[in-house]
């Protein structure tokens, strides 16, 4: 059955594509309540118009943010047309029916786009808009809303059909679309309060601002937000880079798996380790680890886990390096370490890292847990007939340490406290490996009797075909894959051994 609109309220930011609506009420004789812009754009077009304000006896406050939210208004719309307290609430309170309901809401997401000041996007976050979408919505059985200009042609042409009424199953069509337009709305919103929280979680400390040469390149501008002081006590050398900062955040991140135990020595590249070491001295930590590539340690950023000693410095300081971290440095040390002018000498502090990664991507921010976690030897599960000997367990440690901090897909090669090569960054975990075996045999390194450590499962058992003929004879892997037994025969088959973790280390 058809119910006659006799009244409507059109309260509408853009007026486009309105006209024939407004020529059409004035057509049916409709009552047509509104505010501001709205109400003039309709009385140009000779219609009649009563004010909101007029109906509300209250006018227009706090520049306009307050124009209907008044119970003369949501009273006319809410109150229930088959509902007697309701109608004798209405007549006691002379509250008149709203049969329609137009509203098209401040533009948010275009005020968004713009890059227009945060005031002025607060602004145009619609209050009595959506509250109206949301009032005649509710009560579709008997007010017809009408929620996006977009439907003005729709909604003109329907009261054309049905002469100047709508039945209830439009009214529930229209009811559900303005549902959608106001979640929408309100998801729009939250997503950019909720983006600007996490750029001020990524720059929580703004007010410690250090502008940077520039950034990845000399075309592009770099600010560091945060306390570099409250991480670094810089000894000597020219300010820290954007790309300084990058290897240095993977280098200290590297290091925390090497806290406690041997000296450890890590030299880094585009924040991949090309030499890692643990041994009973500094100086011996950091000769290992410059021998695993002494070709990409050239310009890297250097880290250890104990004091800097002369006999250290005097091997470091025949090596061009961009940064040195480390706990202290003894004043010798120091010495000859600073006789580069440009060296980057950093002493670190103990601090307390956030518990979360957050960064750009796309039009907002991605945020995930910091992956905390490392598997040892109790972690192990032996898949093959063979288990590991002691050694190749602490050299399977040692490894997965690396391969965690190094970009997937990767392949981790080494002994007992010494990385021997990695293959990083690759499309194929095959082509890893074979980087990886490549570079340890063009540096020296007998990889017989290696171990190998793997981010991700094999897929195949190819890797372990390939590692086998070079050597390798014991493999850390998350496991995982539909096919590990393949792998695991393989290994068999090789006479190696393999342990799988649970766990994927994958570095993007």
């Amino acid at each position: 059955m058809s119910q006659p609109i006799r009244s409507a309220l059109v309260s509408v930011y853009y007026k486009d594509r309105l006209e024939p609506l407004v020529a059409l009420l004035k057509q049916h004789g409709v009552t047509i309540y509104s505010t501001g812009g709205t109400q003039q754009f309709i009385e140009e077009q000779g219609a009649d118009v009563t004010a909101v304000e007029s109906l509300t006896g209250f006018p227009e406050v706090f520049g306009g943010r307050v124009k209907t939210l008044h119970p003369k208004v949501f009273g006319g719309i809410l109150h229930r047309r088959h509902e007697a307290s309701d109608l004798r609430e209405a007549e006691q309170h002379q509250i008149p029916p709203i049969d329609l309901v137009v509203v098209d809401l401040y533009p948010f997401e275009e005020t968004v786009a713009s890059g227009a000041p945060e005031q002025d996007i607060i602004e145009k976050i619609d209050i009595g808009g959506i509250s109206l979408l949301r009032a005649a919505a509710k009560n579709f059985r008997d007010v017809l809303v009408v929620s996006s200009r977009d439907q003005y042609e729709a909604v003109t042409q329907l009261l054309t059909e049905k002469n100047g009424g709508t039945d209830l199953e439009d009214r529930r069509q229209y009811a559900a679309a303005a549902f959608a337009a106001t979640a929408h709305y309100d998801t729009a919103i939250s997503g950019y309060f909720k983006e600007k929280a996490n750029s001020q979680q990524l720059s929580a400390n703004s007010s410690q601002e250090t502008p940077l040469r520039y950034g990845e390149n000399p075309h592009q501008a770099g600010t560091f937000r945060g306390d570099l002081d409250a991480l670094f006590d810089q000894l000597h050398g020219k300010q820290l880079s954007y790309n300084n900062l990058v290897d240095v955040d993977a280098a200290v991140l590297l290091m925390q798996e090497f806290q406690q135990g041997k000296p450890a020595c890590a030299i880094l590249k585009h924040t991949n380790a090309c030499g890692v070491a643990q041994a009973d001295s500094l100086h011996t930590a950091y000769l290992n680890a410059l021998a695993c590539d002494p070709i990409s340690a050239f310009g890297g950023v250097i880290i250890v886990n104990k004091p800097v000693d002369e006999a250290t410095a005097q091997e470091l300081n025949k090596l061009f390096f961009e940064v040195l971290i480390a706990p202290e440095f003894d004043a010798a040390a120091l010495t000859v370490l600073q006789s580069k002018k440009n060296r980057i000498l950093l002493r670190q502090k103990p601090v307390d890292f956030p518990q979360k990664q957050v960064k750009t991507l796309l039009n907002g921010v991605i945020e995930q847990d910091f992956d905390r976690a490392i598997e040892t030897a109790d972690d192990f599960k032996t898949v093959t007939d063979s288990a590991p000997t002691p050694e190749e367990t602490e050299a399977l440690e040692f490894a997965l340490k690396v391969c965690k901090h190094t970009k997937s897909n990767t392949i981790v090669l080494a002994r007992a406290g010494q990385l021997l090569a990695s293959g990083v960054g690759q499309t194929s975990r095959v082509d890893a490996l074979k980087q990886a075996i490549e570079k340890a045999h063009a540096f020296g390194f007998d990889l017989k009797g290696a171990v190998m450590a793997s981010d991700a499962f094999f897929p195949f058992p190819d890797c372990v075909e390939i590692a086998g003929a070079a050597g390798i004879r014991a493999v850390v892997q998350p496991g995982g894959s539909i096919k590990d037994q393949d792998s695991i025969a393989a290994c068999n088959q090789l006479g190696m051994a393999m342990v799988m973790t649970g766990v994927r280390h994958f570095k993007h």
